[in-house]
C-alpha cells in the first residue's frame, strides 16, 4: 500500500517540480512510511511513498522503470493475480528481476496497453509513463477502494492519491459550491467533484490518457444491470453454491502477503463470514474488535467472541470508552484533507491504530449492505415499494412523529426517526425518496445555510448525474446499483481508505472482487431482499459457517456520542472557534442567522437530531481553518 503524486508540466521550463514533489511525499508518508522516492524525466516529475507488503526488498521500490528506461510506474494497491500474469507474460519473453506485483503490473500494461486493465484482479490506482511518445496512462480499481486525484490547467496536470499532496503542487483552493451544497446534504463529496474547484477524482472503473496535452477519459469495467448469461435464470440453491465458491476464491487471492496478514471482526455478518473463509486458509488466523464500554447497546463484541471461538482465531479485542473516541478526534479531522462528516470514521480509525500494531494488512468485510441489501434503508425502499396499510398510515401520520423524541442514541428514540424518515420518504417519487433517504438533512438546508449556494442547474445535473443509475420503477437491483456507485466509494470506501492509511494499514476488501459483484447483481432482488429480511442470500449461504445467534438480533449501527461533546468537552471550541459569530462573518461562507439558531437549538433542553447537522459544519469548520488559515 502507496502514497502516489506526479506532475507533468507543459512549460519547458516548470520551475522547482522536484521540490514540489518532495514536499507532496512528506504529505503522502502515513500511506508509505517506509520509502519516499522521484523520478524525473523532462517535464514530468513522479513520487512515491511507499509500505511494503509484497516483495519487501529494495528492488521492488518505485517509481519502477523497465529495462529500456521507456516506461515508468507508480501505483497504489495490490493486484492479486500477477502470478497468472507473469506466468502469461513469460512466453512473449518478459524477465523479472523481482517478485513484486509492481513489476508485473508495469510489464502487463506494456505488453497490453489500457485493454490490459480488464485483466487486473484487486485494487489500484497508478500512472505509466511513456517516455518516448511522452503521455501518461492512469487508472482507478473496478469500485474505488483506491483514491486518485487530479487538476489539470494550461500549465501543467498534477495528481495524487490524497488532497493533501495535490495542494503541494501548486493546485488553487477555490471552493466548489456545487460539492459544498451536496456535502451538507450526504455528508461527503462524491466523484468526480472535490470540494475544490477543478480538481477531480478519477471514477471507478475508469481510465485516462494524457496526450500530447489532452485528457482523454474511457470508462473499462460497470457493474453488470441484465444478469451475465452463466447465471441467468440460476436456481437459489446453486447461486448459494455459486457464492460460496466466488467467495472463498476471492479471500484466497487476498491472502496473499509478504507481512502480517489479519482480519477485522466486528461480530456481523460480514466479517464473520471473511473470517470463517479465511481461517480455513489460515491457521490461528489474527481477528480484531473493538468494544464500546460506555455505549453497550453499539458493542457487539459478545457475537465477535463466538466466531473467533468457532473458527479458532487469535483474537484480540480493545475496549473503548467514549473518552478514547473524544481522544483521537483531532488525529481523525487533521488527516482528512476533504470535509468528510462520517462520525464512524473514529471508531475506524482507533480500530486501524490498534490493528496496525500487530499485523499490517487487514481483511475487511465492507461492500457487502451495498451489494446484498443490508441497510435499513433498503428493507424501507422494499417497503415502499409493496405499499400496504402500513405505510399508507405512516404516510400520513408522519407530521404527528416530528413532535416525539428524535435520535440515535435510544431504542425508542431512533424507532420513531426511522418511521418519520419512512413517512416523509412515502410522500416521494422513488427518485426523489432515495436522495431523501441517503441524505441527512433536506435540500433546502443547505440552500438556507449557505450565503451562495450552488447555481440550480448545476446542482440539479450533479443529483441527476448521482442517481443515474436508479430505475423508474422499483428495482431494489437498480438501488443497489446506485449505492455501489455513490455511497460505497464516497463514503464507505473512503473511510476505511483514509483512517486505514492514517495509521499505515492495508485493508482488503474481498466482498469487492469483481466476480462476486458481477455473480451478485445478476442475482433478482427476491434473493437478497423480501418480507422476511435482508441479505437473504448471503446469510442462507453461509448459515452453517457461523453461530445462529448472530442470525437472531438485530443490525447494529454505531453512534458517536456527538451531543454530549458537543454539550460539555467541545461546547467552548463551538461557541469561541468554529462557530465563533465573528468567524462567521469574516468567512463569509454560511448565513450567520442559520448558524445562531443552530447553537441555540444545540444548547437548548430539546436538541433532537440537530447535532448531526452541527457536526458536518465543525468538520468542515476545521479543514477549512487547517486549509486556508
Amino acid at each position: 500500500m502507496c502514497g502516489i503524486c506526479g506532475i507533468f508540466s507543459f512549460n519547458p521550463n516548470p520551475g522547482d517540480t522536484v521540490g514540489n514533489v518532495e514536499r507532496a511525499l512528506q504529505a503522502l508518508a502515513k500511506r508509505g512510511p517506509e520509502v519516499q522516492a522521484t523520478f524525473v524525466s523532462g517535464q514530468l516529475t513522479l513520487g512515491h511513498s511507499r509500505l511494503s507488503v509484497i516483495d519487501t526488498s529494495p528492488a521492488a521500490n518505485q517509481p519502477f522503470t523497465d529495462e529500456t528506461g521507456r516506461y515508468t510506474l507508480v501505483y497504489n494497491g495490490e493486484i492479486y493475480n500477477y502470478r497468472q500474469l507473469s506466468d502469461e507474460l513469460r512466453p512473449a519473453g518478459a524477465v523479472f528481476r523481482t517478485h513484486s506485483d509492481t513489476e508485473v503490473l508495469l510489464k502487463w500494461l506494456i505488453h497490453k496497453g489500457s485493454e490490459g486493465i480488464k485483466d487486473l484482479q484487486g485494487f489500484f490506482a497508478f500512472c505509466l509513463f511513456d517516455k518516448e511518445t511522452g503521455s501518461m496512462l492512469m487508472a482507478r480499481d473496478r469500485f474505488g477502494i483506491k483514491p486518485f486525484l487530479y487538476y489539470t490547467d494550461q500549465e501543467k496536470f498534477v495528481f495524487a492519491s490524497e488532497m493533501k499532496a495535490l495542494t503541494k503542487l501548486g493546485v488553487p483552493k477555490k471552493l466548489d459550491r456545487t460539492a459544498l451544497q451536496v456535502y451538507f446534504q450526504l455528508n461527503y463529496i462524491p466523484a468526480p467533484r472535490s470540494i475544490f474547484q477543478k480538481v477531480s477524482k478519477l471514477m471507478p472503473g475508469h481510465y485516462m490518457h494524457l496526450r500530447e496535452g489532452r485528457l482523454e477519459m474511457h470508462p473499462y469495467y460497470s457493474i453488470p444491470e441484465t444478469p451475465l448469461a452463466n447465471y441467468d435464470g440460476m436456481s437459489y440453491e446453486k447461486a448459494m453454491d455459486a457464492l460460496r465458491q466466488k467467495m472463498e476464491e476471492a479471500v484466497v487471492k487476498r491472502l496473499v502477503s509478504d507481512v502480517p496478514l489479519g482480519a477485522f471482526l466486528s461480530g456481523g455478518i460480514d466479517s464473520s463470514i471473511i473470517v470463517a473463509l479465511a481461517a480455513r486458509h489460515v491457521d490461528k488466523l489474527q481477528t480484531f474488535s473493538i468494544g464500546f464500554k460506555d455505549q453497550p447497546m453499539f458493542d457487539e463484541t459478545r457475537y465477535a467472541r463466538m466466531v473467533a471461538k468457532m473458527h479458532n482465531t487469535d483474537h484480540t479485542e480493545f475496549s473503548l470508552t467514549n473518552d478514547d473516541l473524544l481522544g483521537c478526534l483531532y488525529n481523525v479531522l487533521d488527516y482528512t484533507d476533504e470535509p468528510f462528516a462520517d462520525s464512524s470514521a473514529l471508531a475506524v480509525y482507533i480500530l486501524s491504530r490498534e490493528t496496525r500494531g500487530r499485523v499490517t494488512v487487514a481483511l475487511s468485510g465492507d461492500g457487502a449492505d451495498e451489494m446484498f441489501a443490508g441497510y435499513n434503508k433498503h428493507m424501507a425502499h422494499w417497503k415502499a415499494s409493496q405499499g400496504g396499510v402500513a405505510a399508507q398510515m405512516l404516510r400520513h401520520l408522519h407530521p404527528l412523529l416530528a413532535h416525539l423524541p428524535q435520535s440515535r442514541g435510544s431504542y425508542m428514540a431512533n424507532k420513531i426517526r426511522q418511521l418519520y424518515r419512512f413517512g416523509q420518504g412515502m410522500q416521494l417519487t422513488p427518485r426523489q425518496r432515495y436522495w431523501r433517504w441517503a441524505a441527512f438533512s433536506g435540500e433546502d438546508y443547505p440552500s438556507d445555510l449557505l450565503i451562495e449556494p450552488s447555481h440550480e442547474e448545476t446542482y440539479e445535473a450533479f443529483k441527476s448525474f448521482l442517481t443515474s443509475h436508479l430505475a423508474e420503477k422499483n428495482d431494489i437491483n437498480a438501488l443497489l446499483r446506485n449505492d455501489m456507485h455513490l455511497v460505497l466509494p464516497n463514503d464507505m470506501l473512503a473511510k476505511v481508505d483514509m483512517m486505514s492509511m492514517a495509521n499505515s494499514l492495508e485493508v482488503r476488501v474481498p466482498f469487492l472482487d469483481h466476480d462476486v459483484v458481477d455473480l451478485v447483481f445478476s442475482l433478482p432482488g427476491n434473493f437478497k431482499i423480501d418480507q422476511k429480511g435482508r441479505k437473504k442470500i448471503l446469510k442462507d449461504a453461509f448459515r452453517d459457517w457461523l453461530p445462529p445467534e448472530l442470525y437472531h438480533r438485530p443490525k447494529q449501527g454505531f453512534e458517536v456520542p456527538l451531543l454530549s461533546w458537543f454539550q460539555h468537552q467541545l461546547k467552548q471550541p463551538i461557541l469561541d472557534e468554529w462557530l465563533d459569530e465573528d468567524f462567521i462573518r469574516a468567512q463569509g461562507i454560511f448565513q450567520p442567522k442559520v448558524i445562531n439558531n443552530l447553537k441555540k437549538r444545540l444548547f437548548s433542553s430539546n436538541p433532537a437530531d440537530i447535532h448531526a447537522q452541527v457536526w458536518s459544519i465543525v468538520v468542515f469548520q476545521h479543514w477549512y481553518q487547517k486549509s486556508f488559515e
